[in-house]
């Protein structure tokens, strides 16, 4: 029997800047880390870094991870053997014994159903419904962005949680676009409130297929196609974009393009402070509802103008 299997997992845990990150990374793999995981120590946001761009914290911390099999004076005997081996000053650092666990339980304890207005749920598929009367969406973390604990993600489900409240067949009828689909919820969720003419775009294949096996899985998969992008002729009565400033910035001219008359365009992914900037790119062609703030990220919802 493998006595490892109930032991702690080392991690050793060093400070480092962006100019000293990659030769302290160096060091933890040649001392045998199994990973390196980056950490920002101040909670310093990086947003939107531009094309082919790497960028990191001012203030990092640098995680190694040891196999179960090394004792804490194997690790530090592994760490100045490594460092005297590639020329390295040994720097600080500090040692911790990650327990080990089940993750996959972990995981799942931690991810639980979130209500979205008056009947809409995300709920994961290890957790029964908490209302089996209202409209359930089944999705579990994966590859792509959105579940709907991230505050852009609950801004949009709470706006389309609000469209239930009088009829649930609010969007029957509307052609709709999710742009920037990740996982597919909003698409899924417009489906599941009542449109059969969905386009989930996203320049992802992984988001493209995480937005096509969560649609088999709702049972909304003859509602969705999807696309890397949009034919220049599609049109909808409403556009849900939760993506980035920068690209919500650079596309409203094809945004007002595709938006029908009176149509809908409900965008995020954008900061508090990026509000106004965004609503005068878009104003001579939509008209603005009250904004909505959660956490710091804000919704926009307005109306395409008809003349």
């Amino acid at each position: 029997m493998d006595q490892s299997a109930d032991q702690p997992w080392p991690e050793v845990h060093i400070r480092a800047t962006p100019e000293s990150a990659d030769d302290l990374e160096q060091w933890l793999f040649a001392a045998g880390a199994v990973s390196v995981s980056y950490r920002d120590e101040k909670d310093e946001p990086i947003l939107e870094p531009a094309p082919g761009e790497f960028r990191l914290w001012d203030h990092i911390e640098l995680i190694g991870l040891f196999t179960q099999d090394y004792t804490p004076e194997r690790v530090h005997d592994s760490m100045m053997l490594a460092a005297a081996a590639n020329g390295l000053v040994p720097t600080v650092y500090s040692l911790t014994m990650l327990g080990d666990q089940i993750w996959e339980r972990a995981w799942m304890d931690s991810f639980k159903p979130m209500q979205f207005g008056p009947s809409l749920w995300v709920c994961p598929s290890h957790r029964p419904f908490v209302d089996e009367t209202a409209i359930n969406i089944k999705l579990d973390p994966g590859l792509a962005f959105g579940t709907g604990t991230h505050a852009t993600t609950a801004l949009c489900l709470k706006w389309l949680g609000s469209l239930s409240s009088d009829s649930p067949q609010s969007l029957a009828g509307k052609r709709i676009v999710d742009y920037g689909c990740g996982s597919g919820v909003l698409a899924i969720a417009a489906a599941m409130l009542g449109s059969t003419q969905l386009l989930a775009i996203d320049i992802d294949p992984q988001a493209l297929q995480a937005t096509r096996q969560n649609a088999v899985v709702n049972g909304v998969s003859d509602c969705i196609e999807t696309a890397y992008d949009a034919p220049e002729t599609h049109m909808c009565d409403l556009l849900m974009a939760n993506i980035l400033f920068q690209p919500l910035m650079q596309l409203a001219d094809t945004f007002a393009h595709m938006v029908r008359p009176s149509g809908t365009i409900v965008m995020s992914g954008l900061l508090e402070e990026q509000i106004e900037p965004l609503r005068l790119r878009y104003n001579d062609v939509f008209e603005f509802e009250p904004d909505e703030v959660q956490d710091g990220w804000a919704r926009l919802v307005a109306f395409r103008r008809t003349a």
